[in-house]
């Protein structure tokens, strides 16, 4: 079975290049992670819908930056099969604090969220910095191959 990715821009603030996040997220499911078979679906949305996602699935106040849904059965760890719900609010605000990006933000959930999905926890201490040197260590494989920058979509100038 081939890999399959559908990503939704289901918030207005910050135009993104969904065709150049797919290929990001492609080249790290295919090429760097060997994964060929996923089913994936990518939810980019504000902090009001990710404050209502946490609250009535985790239940916790506020908003977050990603929450990862791992549909597949316990016995299916060769195949991905998932929810990512990535708060583009959110990484704007981390963006600001780590003096980076909103769109090497945007990579890294996606990257966060992709490794929950294979397994990766960051509940405990020790498991949190494993999780965050792999989340480095591939954001940096995958900013010298895509240009994270032209993830932010021009806005379409009416006439």
């Amino acid at each position: 079975m081939k890999g399959r990715l559908v990503f939704r821009n289901r918030q207005q603030l910050y135009p993104v290049d969904l065709r150049q996040l797919r290929r990001i997220a492609r080249t790290l499911l295919v090429d760097r992670m060997a994964q060929p078979q996923f089913e994936l679906c990518v939810h980019l949305v504000a902090a009001s819908e990710m404050t209502r996602l946490n609250r009535d699935f985790l239940g916790h106040a506020g908003s977050t930056d990603v929450i990862t849904f791992n549909l597949a059965e316990t016995s299916q760890r060769e195949f991905l099969y998932g929810e990512i719900f990535i708060c583009l609010d959110d990484a704007r605000a981390q963006a600001h604090q780590f003096h980076t990006t909103w769109q090497s933000e945007l990579v890294r959930y996606l990257l966060h969220g992709i490794l929950h999905l294979l397994g990766y926890d960051d509940s405990k201490a020790a498991a949190r910095r494993k999780m965050k040197q792999k989340e480095n260590s591939l954001l940096h494989d995958l900013a010298r191959r895509f240009p994270l920058r032209k993830l932010k979509r021009a806005r379409k100038v009416s006439p």
